[in-house]
């Protein structure tokens, strides 16, 4: 992930264009670097190491959003909402 796509993403789910711990921030980022190893999962079946990574990921990122389910019930949906993820 660039520099500028990562600020992008920063700035459109923080709250301020420096917030980057908030958890809404951090599974858009997240979602956004698990795209980006799912696309290199296809063509790349045996790397099993990225494979150890992006799973890795994903957890982080569910447990992310059920904090965020927990405590901010409206962000979390608007959030599914805005990154297309299903639930």
């Amino acid at each position: 992930m660039t520099k500028t796509k990562k600020t992008e993403v920063i700035v459109k789910y923080g709250k301020t264009p420096k917030d980057t711990g908030s958890s809404s921030v951090q599974v858009a980022l997240l979602t956004d670097r698990i795209k980006q190893l799912s696309e290199h999962m296809k063509s790349h079946k045996k790397d099993y190491a990225t494979q150890l990574g992006l799973l890795r990921m994903v957890s982080t990122r569910r447990r992310l959003l059920d904090y965020l389910k927990k405590h901010n019930t409206p962000e979390y949906a608007k959030l599914l909402k805005q990154l297309d993820l299903r639930k």
